[in-house]
């Protein structure tokens, strides 16, 4: 690697996206994040970030509500890893810079060339500085990490045409631990008009929440190529992406017949994705509620999303489960991302109590000695086993849940059946046997997937505290 170790590559939109003057950027900046959603987890940071780019009186509120999550980070994270998309520069592959440092009105940044000599060694990287004259992408990022996180060493990647591969090459080469920030830069849909673009962004984001990379179209994300390198490395760490705000020019700055659309996504490994109290509890309430409803009007609860946060609006799956003196009342849910998440359980909670064919519709009687359990689940990610043996050596008992599926006919258990159901051969068999295969037999078209819940009970006894 050719070092141009006295090189600082100097702002190129200071002055037009954002304010060149330090004392005003920098109250710009805290402004910005002061009117952030707060952050109830205090202790925890996401590990990967996806936010847009544009001039901060457009994209910043979006942006912020992005960074205002690493509020606990300041002095712990040592590295940040940035991609962006090129606009200035068509080229195929991965640019990394020369330069020693990056420069804002807030200072300067130290280019951790370690980082990116390690990232050279990846297919489709290399050097090419003149990806970075006068890109955009990456720099609007700057002052916000430097007001957030103080010190830190940068590692920063122009993505050109490239395959999502080779972006999660790179990912994977400097992933590191909790040291380490990624964060890849894009915008979403441009200059639609204001319905036009809610709807194009709208699958960009269930794309985004499902890490459904293949679904990203196009004209959805200028930066599809890093997000999608980034979406096919979380699916396969088992990660979660939580939508943080998702508005468009229409929206802050702009008018509405002409908008650019921006989204801003947290990406959180199993240990850190684990709801908060305050996101269990409302929940838990929901389901306790949407039973209620349907005991009174036959209908389950109806909600107001817009009140809810934004981590209660992302789409993910859940199962809800009923029990009295601890025997099965009812069980219904679903595998797939299909409706935000606060929907998904208030449906899932009114289907168990009464729409599961196992028994009866539940009873004003049974209403209230019933323990409502909620499983929030992972992201499924394949698994591939062409044997039980192999599935086997790839499955951890008692914390993964399973689907198995062969042509037509696909079933699941939950983790908490391992409990009923402890000798891993006799798991898989019972499953096969529930989804209406021989229970015996491996298919040949089998395909498996492995996914994990976070559960929580509301017991009957404790219903006060929902």
């Amino acid at each position: 690697m050719v070092q141009t170790l006295d090189a600082v590559r100097k702002p190129a939109v200071a002055g037009m996206f954002y304010p060149a003057a330090p004392a005003a950027l920098r109250g710009e900046i805290e402004g910005l994040l002061r009117a952030a959603a707060p952050v109830e987890r205090a202790a925890a940071w996401p590990k990967a970030l996806i936010a847009p780019h544009a001039g901060t009186i457009y994209s910043g509120p979006i942006a912020a509500a992005a960074y205002a999550r690493l509020a606990p980070a300041r002095g712990k994270i040592e590295r940040v890893v940035l991609l962006g998309p090129a606009h200035r520069l068509p080229f195929r592959g991965i640019a990394a810079p020369t330069s020693a440092s990056f420069e804002t009105p807030l200072g300067r940044i130290v280019v951790d060339h370690a980082a990116v000599s390690r990232a050279l060694a990846c297919p489709g990287v290399g050097e090419l500085d003149r990806a970075f004259d006068g890109e955009h992408s990456l720099e609007v990022h700057l002052p916000f990490l430097q007001a957030v996180l103080g010190d830190f060493a940068l590692a920063p990647f122009v993505v050109g045409g490239t395959a999502p591969g080779q972006v999660a090459a790179l990912l994977d080469a400097l992933w590191g631990g909790v040291e380490t920030l990624i964060v890849v830069s894009t915008d979403l849909s441009h200059y639609l008009d204001y319905a036009s673009a809610k709807r194009v962004d709208a699958r960009t984001c269930r794309a985004i929440e499902r890490l459904e990379a293949e679904t990203i179209e196009d004209d959805g994300a200028c930066g599809r190529y890093p997000v999608k390198g980034l979406l096919e490395v979380a699916r396969r760490r088992g990660m979660r992406a939580t939508t943080l705000d998702l508005r468009s020019s229409g929206d802050t700055a702009g008018d509405k017949a002409r908008v650019v659309g921006y989204g801003a996504w947290a990406l959180e490994e199993e240990d850190a994705a684990r709801l908060s109290d305050m996101e269990r509890r409302t929940l838990a309430k929901i389901a306790l509620e949407s039973i209620r409803k349907g005991l009174e009007t036959g209908r389950p609860l109806a909600l107001d999303l817009d009140k809810l946060p934004w981590s209660l609006r992302t789409h993910r799956a859940s199962f809800v489960t009923l029990t009295i003196a601890g025997k099965l009342r009812g069980c219904i849910g679903m595998l797939a991302a299909e409706r935000p998440l606060a929907l998904d359980v208030a449906q899932s909670a009114f289907a168990a109590a009464f729409q599961d064919p196992r028994f009866a519709k539940l009873t004003a009687a049974e209403f209230g000695a019933v323990d409502i359990e909620v499983s929030v689940l992972s992201t499924p990610a394949p698994v591939p086993a062409a044997s039980e043996a192999e599935l086997l050596k790839q499955l951890v008992p008692g914390r993964d849940g399973v689907i198995l599926e062969a042509g037509a006919k696909r079933s699941t258990f939950l983790p908490d059946v391992w409990k009923g159901i402890p000798e891993p051969h006799a798991f898989l068999s019972a499953l096969r046997a529930k989804a209406g295969m021989d229970p015996a037999a491996w298919p040949k078209t089998m395909r498996a997937w492995r996914y994990r819940t976070e559960a929580f009970v509301l017991p009957a006894s404790g219903r006060g505290q929902a």
